[in-house]
């Protein structure tokens, strides 16, 4: 979506012209290859890097318009969501110190934008989903006011037909809908631009796909998605599903998704990678386009394939094919979408090494890969690395058997990636310095994804898990800006996460969701059997659609069998004896509006309730527990 000019693919005639400009460029591109056009004898490297804007509480900050205003440079630009940027590096030659002046010119450009943007009480923070995203920030006014933004949301939810639905499972299971596609801007990566030789794009492609899963497990940094324990990188399945616009349906049709890792093996060259894109994906956005590519080639220009290039945008493969000009010259290149952002510069420079050693360090008995290695072994890697990180075993080639990511990657791919930098001439400091890295943190076992969820884990067993949240945010930031690599971090602090206002200002914050129900037509038997295994005071009464229809406390069941001790209760139901209208608030209820409710009406609890649904409740345990945390505070000079 980099074109801003963009605009809704009309029908007809307009929609017709847009398809003869894309197979206009197809062709074009087809006989620059024949012709041998595209630029030669030099590797140029490149990357993007998203991030998230926080606010003081360590929250989504919507800032990123003001932020750019303020910063006013080429290199920041937009992404979807109002907390979210976007930066681009400079393309480098591939040879010296272009890592190392990579990363001081990354680095320069985030600590910029620490600056800016803490004029708006804002930080930047390099993590590849910020933990503390909550459902209520994913609406529209949070949208970037660009246009080409609102006409993707509009469009995808479309040709959906409906919400888009989200299903992940990991240690916890997260299964929501959504009205539009902002469930895309909780992702972040970093993105790394390798220009290759066009004779060698296959095997360097190939190549790419069949490394992506080793690659990725060693990177992961994406934990966690509202509160929940998913995939080491849910980014890879958040992706997928959060623009998916294919129905689900009674007929058994094999549909590609728009993100997706990849069909098959490249046979013979980029153009089958373009081709299956226009075949099996609808488009979606046109431009009103002047170019006609054949003709700029036949007039000795170089052509923009425009048509073909905003097409191709609207498709995601996680190692994308891309067309660029540089210099008045073509070239081809590969766009790595896999890592994601953060843990910390450092960790993010040393995957981009990684990678662009073993890219240019492909071994000769690694090319031809469509005869030595099956495709979904490759495919299968990925999604075996996304959900396990270096928990995840690989099939590989030469071995028969599974094989540890860990040995792999040690014992396999360092190697192979310290040559091809050497073959790259890479200052040899560089190449020690980023691959120990990658070396320690696979021996180790700690990537960003092991600290997040480690630390989450031990939080949530002392506080609730808002708050668990807010203090395992503040501790990535506060380690990111000691920029270590994440193997070396120590361990998160509860008291990092700030004051109370950061973590018991509403009652989202400090609310239980983890509830037990029942409904209305179960047994009192059975609701005074739950009550006495879990030790529970109250239990809520919702009916199959999630909707809150009453309540039942034990204060209730006391005063209810102590007037009717001679009643029968065996077919006493929830209905009979329910508090049929509770007191309930809503998440974003001030927590002081809320005690201060509860003693109004001399209750021991409240159920949150957000459009009719049940989604919490707090008790008078809950204060007790703030209370005490509060003294703590107090006691220690906080």
């Amino acid at each position: 979506m980099g074109e801003s000019a963009v605009k809704r693919t009309a029908k007809g005639d307009v929609r017709n012209r847009f398809i003869f400009n894309m197979l206009r460029d197809i062709r074009a591109l087809e006989i620059m290859l024949e012709r041998g056009l595209f630029e030669s004898g030099v590797e140029r490297i490149g990357a993007e890097q998203e991030m998230c804007l926080v606010d003081q509480h360590w929250k989504p900050a919507p800032v990123n318009m003001s932020v750019l205003s303020e910063l006013n440079d080429p290199h920041y630009t937009t992404e979807l969501a109002r907390f979210n940027m976007e930066m681009n590096l400079d393309p480098l030659e591939f040879t010296g110190s272009c890592l190392s002046t990579l990363e001081n010119q990354l680095r320069d450009l985030v600590t910029r934008v620490d600056q800016v943007a803490e004029r708006f009480n804002a930080h930047p923070i390099l993590t590849g989903i910020l933990p503390t995203i909550h459902k209520s920030d994913l609406e529209m006014e949070n949208i970037t006011p660009n246009p080409r933004y609102r006409i993707l949301s509009d469009l995808l939810v479309e040709f959906r037909g409906g919400s888009f639905e989200l299903h992940i499972s990991g240690t916890d299971e997260l299964i929501t809908k959504h009205q539009n596609i902002l469930f895309e801007a909780c992702n972040t990566s970093f993105q790394v631009h390798y220009q290759i030789e066009a004779d060698e794009f296959v095997d360097k492609y190939n190549w790419a796909q069949a490394i992506s899963g080793p690659i990725l497990a060693q990177a992961t940094n994406s934990p966690l998605l509202l509160g929940k324990r998913l995939w080491r990188e849910t980014r890879i399945a958040l992706f997928q599903q959060s623009i998916d616009i294919r129905k689900s349906s009674k007929v058994m049709r094999d549909r590609i998704p728009r993100v997706f890792f990849g069909t098959g093996w490249v046979r013979n060259s980029i153009l089958e990678l373009f081709q299956e894109d226009i075949a099996r994906h609808e488009i979606i956005f046109s431009a009103d386009i002047e170019e006609d590519a054949l003709r700029t080639l036949e007039e000795g220009g170089i052509p923009k394939l425009k048509a073909l290039l905003l097409h191709n945008g609207s498709i995601y493969k996680w190692n994308r094919p891309v067309y660029g000009i540089t210099d008045g010259k073509p070239h081809l290149r590969i766009e790595n979408r896999l890592f994601p952002s953060g843990p910390t510069v450092v960790d993010e420079m040393a995957n981009t090494a990684f990678w662009l050693g073993l890219m240019k360090g492909m071994p000769d008995a690694y090319r031809n890969i469509d005869q030595k290695m099956d495709f979904d072994d490759a495919k299968t890697n990925f999604i075996k690395a996304a959900r396990m990180g270096l928990g995840a075993q690989f099939r590989w080639f030469k071995h028969n058997k599974m094989i540890p990511s860990d040995e792999l990657i040690i014992k396999e791919l360092i190697p192979i990636a310290r040559e091809g930098l050497k073959k790259a001439k890479i200052d040899r400091k560089d190449i020690t310095r980023y691959l120990d890295i990658i070396q320690q943190r696979v021996e180790t076992q700690r990537t960003g994804s092991q600290w997040v969820v480690d630390t989450f884990s031990r939080f949530k067993k002392e506080v609730a898990p808002d708050e668990a949240l807010v203090a395992t945010t503040a501790g990535i930031y506060y380690r990111q800006k000691e920029g270590k690599p994440v193997h070396t971090w120590s361990k998160g602090r509860l008291k990092e996460g700030g004051s109370w206002v950061n973590r018991y200002k509403r009652i989202h914050q400090i609310m239980s969701t983890d509830l037990f129900t029942v409904r209305e037509e179960d047994l009192i038997n059975l609701v005074t059997n739950i009550m006495d295994w879990r030790n529970f005071h109250h239990i809520p009464v919702e009916n199959s659609k999630g909707e809150l229809k009453g309540l039942i406390s034990s204060d209730l069941l006391i005063h209810y069998f102590g007037s009717n001790f001679d009643r029968e209760i065996g077919k006493l139901t929830v209905k009979d004896i329910m508090i049929k209208n509770p007191v309930t608030v809503k998440p974003d209820m001030l927590t002081v509006d809320a005690l201060r409710l509860m003693r109004r009406k001399d209750l021991k609890y409240l159920l949150v309730v957000q459009e009719k649904k049940l989604v919490g409740i707090v008790t008078e345990y809950d204060f007790v527990r703030i209370c005490q945390s509060l003294f703590e505070e107090l006691e220690s000079g906080q």
